[in-house]
C-alpha cells in the first residue's frame, strides 16, 4: 500500500472535504469493522449499525483520532467496540454468557484452525460446519475473552493494536487471549462431544453414508 492511499492519509484528505477520499477509507476498512462487530453480537443488523456509527465518528469529528496514539484502523475498532457494546447491553437475544474472573485457567489449551486449502467439496462442507461452531462458541464467551480472541484471532490483530484498542496492557491482553482460547476450546470440546452422541443414537444407516460409498 503506497504513502497515498494508506487510511491516515485518506483521511486528512476526506477532513480537507475529499469525499472520494472518503469513500476510499469506508472501502479499505469497513469490512473489518463489520466482521468484529459481527463476531462480537453475532447480529448482522448490530454490526451494520456500529459500521455506520464508527465511520460517523470521522465525518463529525475528524479531530477526535490523533496519529500518535494509534493506528486509524485500531481507532475505529476501539469506537466500535464501544458501540457494540453497548448494543450488548441494551439487546436481550444475543447468545448468554457466564462471567469468569480473570486468571482462572484450564488444562488444555487451543490454537488457530488449520484448514487444508485443498479440500474436496465433502471437506469444505464439514470445514463450514466447523466455522460455524466456533464463531457460535465465540458468542458465548464472556465479552471481555470474546473481544480478545475476535481480535487476535479472528481479525489477526497484533498484540499491541488489540491492547490499545482495548485500553489495557499488552501483557493483560495476552492473559485474556489465552484464557479465551481455553475456554472457546472447552465449549467446542463439549460441542463435539454432544454431536457425537447424538450421532451415536442414530438408527444404523441413518443420515450422511460412509465415505466409501462414494468413492
Amino acid at each position: 500500500m503506497n504513502q497515498e492511499s494508506a487510511p491516515e492519509a485518506l483521511l486528512r484528505r476526506a477532513a480537507a472535504g475529499d469525499e472520494e477520499a472518503f469513500r476510499a477509507l469506508y472501502r479499505q476498512l469497513s469490512g473489518a469493522i463489520y466482521r468484529f462487530a459481527l463476531h462480537m453480537s453475532g447480529n448482522e443488523g448490530v454490526a451494520e449499525e456500529v459500521t455506520q456509527e464508527a465511520f460517523l465518528v470521522l465525518v463529525r469529528d475528524p479531530g477526535r483520532y490523533d496519529p500518535n496514539r494509534a493506528t486509524l484502523k485500531a481507532f475505529l475498532y476501539g469506537v466500535a467496540r464501544n458501540h457494540t457494546l453497548r448494543a450488548m447491553e441494551k439487546e436481550s437475544h444475543f447468545a448468554p454468557f457466564v462471567q469468569e474472573q480473570e486468571g482462572s485457567s484450564s488444562d488444555e489449551h487451543s490454537g488457530p484452525v488449520i484448514v487444508d486449502p485443498s479440500a474436496d467439496a465433502n471437506e469444505d462442507l464439514l470445514r463450514r460446519e466447523q466455522i460455524g461452531r466456533v464463531r457460535r462458541a465465540v458468542l458465548t464467551l464472556p465479552p471481555v475473552y470474546r473481544e480478545a480472541v475476535v481480535l487476535c484471532d479472528l481479525q489477526e490483530m497484533s498484540y499491541e493494536e488489540a491492547a490499545h484498542t482495548l485500553g489495557c496492557a499488552p501483557g493483560t491482553l495476552r492473559s485474556r487471549l489465552h484464557r479465551g482460547r481455553e475456554m472457546l476450546a472447552t465449549r467446542l470440546r463439549a460441542t463435539e462431544r454432544r454431536l457425537a452422541a447424538a450421532a451415536d443414537g442414530l438408527p444404523r444407516g441413518f443420515g450422511v453414508r460412509p465415505r466409501a460409498q462414494f468413492s
